[in-house]
């Protein structure tokens, strides 16, 4: 029997037509992704969901389909897909991740261009028969210095493009090494530096912890007078408020931002101020990037239906069905040993090293591996996958190694791994235990046997009485509990470490009473997806 495709959204029909050549039954009814009720009463009859952002994938659907295998996303975002339900039924979530980078890219070249010669404004002046020539002087891009803050896939484009126009390019990226900088032509340097340096700046970064207000009113009182700023990006990378009070002083000279903090946006501090040019998200929207990501996600959700093949998946590695039910904790863990480093990480990497022993070095190493860099990587782009996450290293410059061993010790398998920075080298191995669950066995070479929890807390010291008395304390005085305590050290006297796992994030006054002990050399609160 052949599988059933529901298309919800609108889709192109060549996209529609990949599915039926594949031989995948497909129904096309784009006006169901605005029917949620009308979407959960046939949801349960199809194989596949293929969809744009007008459709909900939400907990409440995902419990009705009790025979879908796949969503598929046409687009890079699923904001709009419960991926914790969806992979707690046991359905994939693919995306279609570099379909529309080109295209967000030129809209963000489009938008510097706008501010810079104030078309918007003068067109609108020339519609309403003015002909204000002298009003509207504008700025050269050629012989310009443009600040490119995020040189990952898109603002590498970005970067490519406004070297063609000339222009000189600084760019700041946390996880740029001088080897992918020195290829792609850009000078990198710090935040401080680029605002410092910057006529334009152009921010191509996700919104994380790190990045969210990333042009604060601090950062933006350090920027150039007559700077003009372009967002295209995420909505909450720029304080605009902040920045609607820079453009009113002069101190900005332009801004134009296709993402704002709340969206559907309809009021704005930045609306209605001159030479601010707005766009209601169109960094996606041209017809070559809809149907670009539309046929991909038809091939891909083909692929899998009819083989078994897994591409750009968020929450399922590239593995055959074959390999999964074995592989399945492995990968996990090179997840957890990943996201270990990289929260442990703020430096750019140089190279990762991953080292297999015993039973798991005859696995299918290519998936453990795109597992544990997709894990280093969660730290700076929430959005990676499986898939994407050995492309963004390339274009990084990251070197990926691995190494196969015989069994070498008291564990039948396990996986070490070691990021390479210009400063220092860090790792950790772990193992997966006959239950099934993975375990921290080792970090910075001192052995420990660890759960690996969603909320835990990782400290480094001197081997000195007190540092168990300590932890405890003030972390009951702070409501937290413990729900395992792991300690290791190197030698006597010498550098022990703690891992403990928590049941709730510790808060911020718990990590300032630690440090104010004077104690503690590192203190660490990390979070892991353990669903």
């Amino acid at each position: 029997m052949a599988p059933k495709v529901l298309i919800s959204d609108k889709l192109s029909e060549a996209a529609v037509q990949i599915f039926r050549d594949r031989g995948v039954e497909v129904d096309f009814r784009p006006e169901l992704g605005k029917d949620k009720d009308a979407l959960a009463a046939i949801i349960g009859d199809y194989d596949g969901l293929a969809i744009r952002s007008a459709t909900k994938a939400t907990e409440k659907l995902i419990e009705k389909a009790d025979n879908l295998k796949v969503i598929g996303r046409a687009g890079i975002g699923v904001d709009n897909v419960d991926i914790p339900a969806a992979s707690k039924k046991g359905i994939i979530v693919m995306n279609t991740p570099f379909g529309n980078s080109i295209t967000t890219a030129e809209h963000a070249i489009s938008m510097m261009m706008a501010v810079a010669r104030q078309i918007p404004e003068a067109n609108a002046s020339t519609h309403a028969g003015k002909w204000e020539k002298s009003r509207f002087m504008g700025v050269e891009l050629t012989g310009k210095t443009l600040g490119v803050i995020g040189a990952g896939n898109i603002g590498s484009i970005v970067i490519d493009r406004a070297q063609g126009l000339r222009m000189k390019v600084v760019a700041y990226d946390p996880y740029l090494s001088q080897e992918r900088a020195d290829k792609i032509g850009v000078d990198k340097v710090e935040l401080d530096e680029l605002l410092a340096r910057a006529d334009f700046i152009t921010l191509h970064v996700p919104l994380t912890d790190a990045t969210r207000n990333i042009l604060s009113a601090e950062n933006i009182a350090k920027t150039k007078k007559g700077v003009r700023i372009v967002n295209c990006a995420r909505g909450g990378l720029v304080d605009e408020e902040a920045l609607a009070e820079a453009l009113k002083s002069g101190h900005v000279a332009g801004a134009g931002f296709d993402v704002f903090s709340v969206e559907p946006a309809t009021e704005n501090p930045l609306f209605n101020l001159p030479n601010v040019v707005c766009t209601p998200h169109l960094g996606a929207a041209t017809t070559e990037a809809q149907e670009n990501v539309a046929l991909q996600v038809a091939e891909q959700m083909a692929d899998y239906l009819l083989t078994g093949a897994v591409q750009n998946a968020l929450n399922m590695p590239s593995v055959t069905a074959e390999e999964a039910k074995v592989m399945g904790p492995w990968i996990k863990l090179a997840d957890h040993l990943g996201n270990f480093i990289g929260q442990m990480t703020d430096e750019p990497i140089k190279a990762i090293n991953i080292l297999y022993d015993g039973s798991v070095a005859e696995m299918n190493l290519e998936a453990l591996n795109c597992g544990a860099i997709a894990g280093i990587m969660k730290k700076a782009n929430p959005d990676v996958n499986m898939v994407s996450a050995p492309v963004i290293a390339k274009e990084r410059g990251i070197k990926v190694s691995t190494t196969r061993q015989d069994q070498s010790g008291a564990f039948e398998g396990y996986m070490k791994v070691t990021v390479v920075t210009s400063k220092r080298e860090r790792s950790i191995a772990g193992t997966v235990f006959s239950d099934g669950k993975p375990r921290f066995i080792q970090i910075k070479g001192i052995n420990i046997d660890a759960e690996v929890g969603s909320h835990m807390l990782y400290t480094t010291n001197e081997d000195v009485p007190g540092i168990i008395g300590t932890l405890g304390t003030t972390m009951g005085s702070n409501g937290v509990n413990i729900a395992n305590f792991t300690l290791g050290r190197a030698t006597a006297k010498g550098e022990a470490i703690a891992l403990l796992y928590v049941d709730e994030p510790v808060p911020a006054s718990a990590i300032k009473a630690l440090n104010d002990t004077g104690l503690f050399n590192q203190i660490k609160p990390l979070t892991f997806d353990v669903a």
